[in-house]
C-alpha cells in the first residue's frame, strides 16, 4: 500500500482544517477517519448477536447477551440491567477479560475488583451495561500475558514487559465494544473507568460520553507496582493520595 501525507508550507503535517482548504483549492473529495468509521459502523458490522439468557448473580439479576465477532469468531458478552430510552445516558463499563483476576482472584492486578464493583454500581443504578470483551492482557492474549508476568518477576513493569514481547503498551480495540453498545441502543454513556484512553477510544466510534465515573481501587502488596505503572505510564486516575 501507499500512505501519502500532505505537509504545510512551514513543514508541519497538514491537519483536517488545512486539508479542507487543500480540497477546496484543487476540487478534491475529502473523507475523514470519522466518516470512514461511521460508514463501517453502519454498513459493515463485525458483530452478531448469538444468545441471550437471564443471569442471576451475587451482585444482582442481569441479562447476559453473547456476541460473536464475525471476523475472528471471538465471543464478547454484555451484562445488561434494566431498560433505557433513546438518547438516555446509560451507565457502562467496558471490561477486558482477565482469567487470572476475574476467575482465579489474582492479587497481581485489579481486574476482578473492577469487574465486581462495576456490577454492583450497575445494580445500584438500576440500569446499565457491563461489556465483557475478550481482550486479555490489554489485548495481547492470555499466554502472552503470562509471559509478561514472568518478565515482571524479573524486574520489568507491565508496560516494559509488553514492549519486550513486541507489543504496544495497549493493544485493545474499542470499535467492537462500540458496535455492541450501538446494537443495545446505547448512544450516550456514563463511563465507569479510571482510564482516560478508554474514553477517547469510545468517543471515536460515535458514542457521547456525558460523564466519567471512577472505580475506587485499594492496592495490595502484590499489585502496588502494577497500579503505580498504570498511573504513571498509562495515565490512569488512581492512587492519587
Amino acid at each position: 500500500g501507499v500512505l501519502v501525507e500532505i505537509m504545510n508550507e512551514d513543514g508541519t503535517m497538514a491537519r483536517l482544517p488545512d486539508l479542507v482548504e487543500v480540497a477546496k483549492r484543487f476540487g478534491l473529495k475529502l473523507v475523514s477517519i470519522k466518516d470512514l468509521i461511521a460508514y463501517r459502523m453502519e454498513k459493515e458490522s463485525q458483530i452478531k448477536r448469538e444468545a441471550e439468557v437471564n443471569m442471576p448473580t451475587e451482585y444482582g439479576d442481569f441479562k447476559l447477551v453473547a456476541y460473536e465477532q464475525v471476523n475472528t469468531n471471538e465471543v464478547h458478552m454484555a451484562l445488561i440491567k434494566g431498560e433505557w430510552k433513546k438518547d438516555e445516558p446509560v451507565l457502562v463499563r467496558v471490561h477486558s477479560s482477565c482469567v487470572t483476576g476475574d476467575i482465579f482472584g489474582s492479587c497481581r492486578c485489579d481486574c476482578g475488583t473492577q469487574l465486581h464493583n462495576a456490577m454492583r454500581m450497575v445494580e445500584k443504578e438500576g440500569k446499565g451495561v457491563v461489556l465483557y470483551m475478550k481482550q486479555e492482557g490489554r489485548g495481547i492474549g492470555l499466554l502472552n500475558k503470562l509471559k509478561a508476568y514472568k518478565l515482571q518477576e524479573e524486574g520489568l513493569d507491565t508496560v516494559e514487559a509488553n514492549i519486550k514481547l513486541g507489543f504496544d503498551m495497549d493493544n485493545r480495540d474499542y470499535g467492537i465494544g462500540a458496535q455492541i453498545l450501538h446494537d443495545l441502543g446505547v448512544s450516550k454513556i456514563k463511563l465507569i473507568t479510571n482510564n482516560p484512553k478508554k474514553r477517547v477510544g469510545l468517543m471515536g466510534y460515535g458514542l457521547e460520553i456525558v460523564d466519567n465515573v471512577p472505580i475506587e481501587i485499594v492496592p495490595n502488596p502484590h499489585n502496588q507496582k502494577y497500579l503505580m505503572t498504570k498511573r504513571d505510564k498509562l495515565g490512569h486516575s488512581i492512587l492519587k493520595d
